[in-house]
């Protein structure tokens, strides 16, 4: 089976690989051709904080799908993954439109899934609207994203990042404090925030008495039309995935089972899009769930029974991603987050309820703005002390140490996290540590006491191979011949004893 499914990845990735370095398309690429191109919006904008080359203030990254392009005279079909570098006009653009602009192809950069870049040198022109199901959730994000705005610094900022994963009003100073403290998965939606929705929507069900398989559907509906109103871009499904993997090995105590559906998830995604597997942001996913489904239960286990189920989870999750992702995130940030962990815990009772009210305000605000409103206002003080958090631990000393790069650093931070979990489970196990140093102790003292009887035995065999043996209150050392029956024994020589007596003759005798 393991067989079978490498060679179906590898062929998958094959016919994607040709697709991207062969054909007209890529040669178009290579030449850094100048194109008419006709094109799908594959997910929702993205604003980039770095002006392009042309000096535009406000710059859009928006994934399309190349449906055809023209140049040289010539029309070439296609359906290859593009990114388009646009101005502000390309910030209202909607996943499922169908529009034609023109720019200059670029190749992407190596290891991205990309075929090229798009610079678009025009506005685009619609060809095709989208579907209701998809217009809908884009014209909700915007409405959502203008209603905050109203709030003002970090929180009007915030919120529509925590809520719809938009953080084009995102300040840059709090985006890098967040990224300083390892917060940055908040400011987009991740796991967790699909596992905060989902976790809502089965505590509805049971409380309803709904039986379990109507809840389980249920709840899933709910994530679904969550996905879909933030955008059913791969990172989110992926999040949504991950997300309601870890909460069910958190929530039904099914470690093996949440461990063998992860792996499942894992090949799946796999098989659909190879190039996943160059992806740090699927490599984090897979880390972070591996780490929840792997350690989060047994660190709760390990905390006392007095501290509750909720606050035991709030310190467990994090610690067990943070620990699990670490390596990776050396790889591509350097450097040590000092108050990660603490930053995380103290966010994680901030996080729920600006999800989940401002959620409710996004379903609320077409038709009950006044509602949405007040919701929206709760979730926005939430939010601001979420910015607060982040802005607070930048600031102390040492938030950001440097850290060593490569496989080195990364190997070095695995033994830090594996040395930090030895130690947490130490220090909420003193008995058992206690114990534990006891037998060591007490092992150590019979190894050192036996040494010294069982040197004096293999002395006393090599003794008796070389024919010396010791005869017990004689005080003396023996030679035999082992070739002899007879075994007979001389004295030794003793180098400061008497010599033997000597014979004197009688008087009188010469």
């Amino acid at each position: 089976m393991a067989l079978l499914l490498s060679l179906a990845a590898g062929s998958h990735a094959a016919v994607e690989a040709s697709r991207r370095h062969d054909g007209a398309i890529a040669e178009a690429v290579a030449a850094r051709a100048a194109v008419v191109a006709e094109l799908e919006i594959a997910g929702a904008p993205r604003r980039l904080r770095i002006p392009g080359a042309g000096g535009l203030p406000d710059r859009w990254a928006v994934p399309v799908i190349l449906t055809a392009m023209t140049f040289g005279g010539h029309r070439v079909a296609g359906d290859a993954r593009f990114v388009v570098m646009g101005g502000a006009t390309w910030g209202v653009a909607v996943p499922g439109q169908h529009l034609r602009a023109t720019g200059k192809l670029r190749p992407s950069a190596p290891g991205e899934p990309e075929a090229g870049l798009l610079a678009a040198t025009s506005a685009p022109t619609l060809l095709r609207g989208s579907g209701p199901w998809q217009q809908g959730p884009g014209e909700l994000r915007r409405a959502f994203t203008a209603a905050a705005a109203r709030f003002g610094g970090d929180a009007g900022g915030l919120l529509p990042g925590m809520v719809t994963g938009d953080t084009s009003a995102l300040d840059p100073e709090l985006e890098a404090a967040m990224k300083t403290v390892g917060m940055t998965h908040l400011t987009a939606v991740s796991g967790a925030n699909c596992s905060l929705i989902l976790g809502t929507l089965l505590l509805a069900a049971r409380t309803l008495r709904l039986p379990r398989a109507a809840a389980a559907a249920a709840s899933l509906a709910g994530l679904a039309l969550f996905v879909l109103m933030v955008g059913p871009d791969p990172s989110v499904l992926r999040a949504a995935l991950m997300g309601s993997i870890g909460l069910a090995s958190v929530a039904f105590g099914r470690a093996g089972r949440g461990l063998s559906l992860l792996c499942v998830a894992v090949i799946g995604l796999l098989l659909a899009q190879p190039v996943l597997a160059a992806s740090f942001g699927f490599l984090l996913s897979v880390l972070a769930t591996l780490g929840i489904v792997v350690a989060g239960r047994r660190i709760m286990d390990w905390l006392p029974p007095s501290v509750p189920r909720w606050a035991a989870a709030g310190v467990a999750v994090p610690l067990s991603a943070q620990l699990f992702c670490a390596p990776a995130i050396v790889l591509l940030q350097p450097q040590f987050g000092t108050y990660t962990l603490p930053a995380n815990v103290a966010a994680a009772a901030l996080v729920a309820p600006v999800t989940l009210l401002g959620t409710a305000a996004v379903v609320l605000l077409p038709a009950l703005p006044a509602a949405a409103g007040l919701l929206m206002a709760a979730a926005a003080a939430f939010a601001g002390a979420v910015a607060g958090v982040a802005r607070l631990f930048a600031a102390l000393p040492g938030a950001a140490l440097p850290w060593p790069e490569g496989a080195f650093g990364a190997a070095t931070m695995g033994i830090f996290s594996a040395t930090v979990l030895a130690a947490a489970w130490l220090a909420l196990h003193p008995a058992a540590a206690a114990r534990g140093v006891l037998a060591a102790h007490a092992r150590v003292v019979a190894v050192l006491d036996g040494r010294p009887h069982s040197a004096a035995r293999s002395a006393g065999r090599r003794a008796v191979s070389r024919g010396l043996e010791h005869r017990s209150g004689r005080g003396t050392l023996r030679v035999r011949k082992p070739t002899s029956g007879r075994n007979h024994e001389w004295l030794l020589p003793r180098p400061n004893g008497p010599g033997p007596r000597r014979r004197t003759p009688p008087p009188g005798v010469m």
